[in-house]
């Protein structure tokens, strides 16, 4: 993978995170880059978002790839910035950490050792969650005089339930990959030298798949949990009724009946 070269000037020097890029895989990397403990600083909340909104702009990138450099994931936030940052910047940490689930394009977060904090909120804003088996999952801010501020509290009480977000949030306890697959908060847990794989595998999976249907499919889907089930029903109706005009769509049916595999091109 080589350097991804922004347009934008406020990219140009990004705050402890790289962006790597393959032309073969149509896959972007954004690699958080403050090794051992990849802690993310409040700068860097802003430039991670404008990060994911450029690559979802950008046609050369079917599926992006969120990791940590070295052995960890993220260890959280700098935490002495909280205290020198506004109550209003405060206020809306979480519009920057939920630019993976703004982005049309599939994210996948691949996860060694340590994801706490602002790291853990980050990758559960992703679409898909592969962990290695020593990696561990964490919000501790709790023993910090602090509470989740990130939308980590509020996405895991959507994925797991109450009893079981209050026994991570409240409790501030460490989970275990395997442990976070059975809870259902994490896709799939691999042996630590077969993470790597297990994330080219399924990026390639997703590249097979239409991008506009992709899209489409991912704004359904957050739309939805926060629809009554009648009306995600609708939702979903109406946005495959738009899907019905494509020539994705009809690209699909065609290679279907012909028994061949489908040329996508997203439009």
């Amino acid at each position: 993978m080589i350097p991804y070269v922004f347009s934008s000037d406020m990219l140009a020097a990004p705050d402890g995170f790289r962006v790597l890029w393959s032309e073969e895989e149509a896959r972007a990397d954004i690699v958080l880059d403050r090794p051992p403990l990849n802690v993310v600083s409040i700068a860097e909340r802003a430039q991670l978002a404008a990060a994911f909104a450029a690559l979802d702009r950008d046609a050369r990138v079917r599926v992006i790839v969120v990791r940590g450099e070295g052995r960890n994931f993220s260890s959280g936030g700098n935490i002495a910035g909280f205290l020198e940052a506004s109550r209003e910047t405060l206020s809306h940490l979480a519009d920057n950490v939920a630019a993976p689930e703004r982005c049309g394009k599939p994210v996948i977060a691949a996860i060694r050792g340590y994801c706490f904090g602002v790291g853990f909120e980050l990758a559960l804003a992703c679409d898909f969650r592969i962990a290695a088996e020593g990696a561990e999952f964490a919000l501790p801010e709790m023993r910090l005089g602090m509470i989740p501020g990130s939308g980590g509290s509020a996405r895991l009480l959507h994925m797991i339930g109450i009893a079981r977000t209050k026994e991570i949030a409240m409790l501030g306890r460490r989970i275990k990959a395997a442990e976070a697959r059975d809870w259902g908060f994490i896709t799939a847990c691999v042996a630590d030298d077969a993470l790597d794989a297990a994330v080219a595998a399924l990026a390639a999976e997703l590249r097979g798949f239409s991008p506009l249907a992709q899209r489409t499919l991912k704004r359904v889907l957050s739309d939805g949990q926060n629809m009554p089930l009648a009306q995600a029903i609708e939702h979903e109706g109406e946005a495959y009724g738009a899907l019905s005009a494509s020539a994705d769509f009809k690209e699909g049916v065609a290679a279907f009946q012909a028994k061949r595999k489908p040329n996508f091109r997203g439009e």
